[in-house]
């Protein structure tokens, strides 16, 4: 990550101080990887889960204490004798000092410290898995909203085209009313066209600011109104492989699968730990310490004392409300609703890769309907607009003409970038959207 670091700073430098930046896919997923907030927030998430998985936590290794203390009385004492005689003594004191190093190791528990342990493995790794979902679907994101950023522009490029073909018509119906060969009513009538493409090309100017700030924001960039340029003029798209190899690939490894079966699991050490009730348990106990202690009254008037203390304790619960066989039986459904879970969703991811593969093969065949259909309609207009010039043919039909182009390449672009959406999710629910951080792209 550090390899990466100062291009990227750079990169945020020149958009933080209003130059425009020349953005490629990849770029704009490795800032965001290394800035976005949430996926920080994920990181140190990760971070503690794996700072969670020791030995000590687990409870393998032993306690150690080091204590200390001081301690004093000021008392009067009255005592009575069997005799009958009688004593007494005012403003007796008495104190007292201790040290000591006092050792607690539990040495067997049932195998609940293993099952513990292993249970912070699973949870160390889960917080591996979720930070992968969320790497995942940060570049999912970012990779989209690049490719709409793209779509935008191609939309607002080809609104700007209709502006100036419809100013031409404007043009020419100027021309020919100058000279008595056009009406008031064809005139406005072309300028009235104009308008609305005109309004439509204002429109798509915000749409295209809209895109822009979203991607400003999943970069974590603050200046969110900061211009930038695509490296992209075009929707590239990506190769991808049969719907077997596609099929393998997620239920291997797809994460959410990933961590359905960490899930499971989790509940099966559970189970483990809970088992470990009906085992006994050993546990060790040691110290070494000093004492000493002084008296103003009394045969004794200072004691000393150094030395270790140990001992083993050996136990077994013998009965707990039957609360453990409670527990067992309720992790068990646990544990099945969980593995029941874990089918749910493999058939769901299933279903819903055949219904992104089925969508992404039918893009395609509209891409290549749409291709013809544009070449078509651009063949149609330029026929249209030299009839129209000649004045055989009404503003009206050259009007249609020009919206059928128009609608055309319209939906050419869409279907371009219904491909680009499905592979994107095809990727992601594949375990290969991390390919994108390459940027090997090709136009098909």
């Amino acid at each position: 990550m550090k390899k990466i670091f100062f291009p990227l700073f750079c990169l945020l430098a020149s958009m933080l101080y209003g130059q425009e930046t020349v953005l490629s896919l990849s770029e704009c997923i490795q800032i965001g990887l290394e800035n976005n907030y949430a996926l920080r927030i994920v990181r140190n998430q990760e971070e503690i889960s794996s700072n969670n998985y020791t030995p000590g936590n687990a409870g393998f290794l032993p306690s150690l204490d080091l204590s200390g203390g001081y301690d004093g009385s000021l008392m009067n004492t009255k005592n009575k004798s069997a005799d009958g005689s009688k004593t007494s003594a005012n403003g007796i004191f008495n104190d007292g000092i201790d040290a000591g190093l006092t050792l607690n190791w539990t040495i067997f528990d049932g195998l609940k410290m293993q099952a513990t342990y292993a249970r912070l493995k699973e949870l160390q790794q889960m917080g591996e898995l979720q930070t992968r979902l969320s790497v995942e679907e940060l570049i999912a994101r970012i990779a989209s909203e690049y490719n709409n950023h793209i779509y935008q522009l191609l939309r607002l490029k080809n609104i700007k085209a209709s502006v100036d073909l419809s100013t031409e018509r404007v043009r020419i119906v100027e021309a020919r009313y100058q000279i008595g060969a056009a009406s008031v009513l064809d005139l406005n009538q072309a300028k009235v066209d104009l308008n609305t493409d005109i309004s439509n090309h204002i429109s798509q100017k915000e749409v295209v600011s809209y895109s822009s700030v979203n991607l400003n924001k999943l970069l974590a960039n603050e200046d969110v109104e900061a211009s930038f340029l695509l490296a992209d003029s075009i929707i590239n798209f990506n190769s991808l492989t049969d719907f077997e190899s596609l099929r393998s690939n997620t239920l291997q490894s797809n994460t959410d699968m990933l961590l359905a079966a960490k899930n499971v699991k989790l509940s099966e050490a559970d189970k483990k730990a809970i088992r470990s009730r009906y085992f006994p348990y050993l546990k060790l106990n040691g110290g070494y310490g000093y004492g000493l202690n002084r008296y103003e009254t009394g045969a004794t008037r200072e004691s000393q004392s150094l030395g270790f203390n140990y001992g083993i304790t050996v136990g077994i619960n013998l009965f707990e409300g039957f609360n453990t066989k409670r527990e067992l039986k309720n992790v068990e459904l646990e544990i099945e609703n969980k593995e029941l879970l874990q089918q749910e969703i493999r058939l769901n991811l299933i279903a819903t890769l055949s219904n992104l593969y089925l969508s992404y093969q039918n893009n395609r065949e509209l891409r290549a309907i749409a291709r013809q259909n544009k070449a078509v309609a651009r063949a149609y207009y330029e026929a249209a607009i030299d009839k129209y010039k000649l004045g055989s043919l009404s503003g009206l039909e050259l009007r249609e003409a020009q919206q059928s182009m128009l609608n055309a390449a319209e939906r050419l672009i869409l279907a371009e970038y219904n491909i680009k959406l499905c592979e994107i999710s095809l990727k992601q629910i594949s375990g290969d959207i991390l390919s994108y951080l390459s940027n090997e792209q090709k136009n098909e």
